[in-house]
């Protein structure tokens, strides 16, 4: 493994219980034959992370049982109920002591964000200063790199369903957007209306 490989970590936001769904949490959904959780590990990975740390909460037990994550480091948010700010400040938490310079953060509810759009935002990486994310016609979405520098602020600030979303706005103009519509689809996996959009 690279030193530069292991710069910029993916993180794997997965802790969701999917409320909306019925309580059927994300990711235990099966899309192409594989879950929902492992689809999203391996985008990480193929992307260029060498260390992608899953988040897990809601059934996180039958996650690690039934789901094929050999290589990733799975992170436990008993807090997963107060919302996804929790999750990302978990998963930036745990990537603290790894040497990592920069945190991918990549949603588990959003398969139509491939390989080529998250391979994308990871070339952005410059340095632990480094602030990009995905766009979509111009609107910033996922995945979202943080460079180590700002991880300190982005846990201070997030809460709720908020994530980075409060911390990003605040620095805006120091955001490079990384044009991707034209090769993903930034959909979210949120209703049962949704799930037909699973393969």
């Amino acid at each position: 493994m690279t030193e530069y490989a292991c710069q910029v970590a993916g993180v794997l936001l997965a802790a969701g219980g999917g409320r909306r769904l019925g309580g059927r949490p994300k990711a235990l959904l099966e899309h192409r034959g594989h879950l929902l959780v492992e689809h999203a590990a391996g985008v990480l990975r193929a992307a260029g992370c060498a260390r992608v740390h899953v988040v897990l909460g809601a059934r996180a037990p039958e996650v690690r049982e039934r789901a094929a994550l050999e290589g990733c480091v799975l992170v436990d948010n008993p807090d997963w109920p107060q919302g996804m700010g929790s999750s990302l400040r978990a998963g930036l938490a745990s990537l603290a002591p790894t040497g990592a310079r920069a945190a991918l953060v990549a949603l588990v509810d959003q398969p139509g964000i491939g390989v080529e759009a998250t391979a994308r935002v990871r070339a952005a990486y410059r340095d632990e200063r480094s602030l990009a994310a995905a766009a979509y016609a111009g609107a910033r979405g996922h995945p979202v790199l943080l460079g180590a520098a700002h991880w300190q602020g982005v846990i201070a600030s997030a809460t709720g369903d908020r994530g980075a979303r409060g911390y990003l706005r605040e620095r805006e103009g120091r955001i490079t957007l990384v044009e991707c519509g034209d090769v993903a689809r930034p959909y979210d996996i949120d209703t049962s209306a949704d799930l037909g959009r699973l393969e």
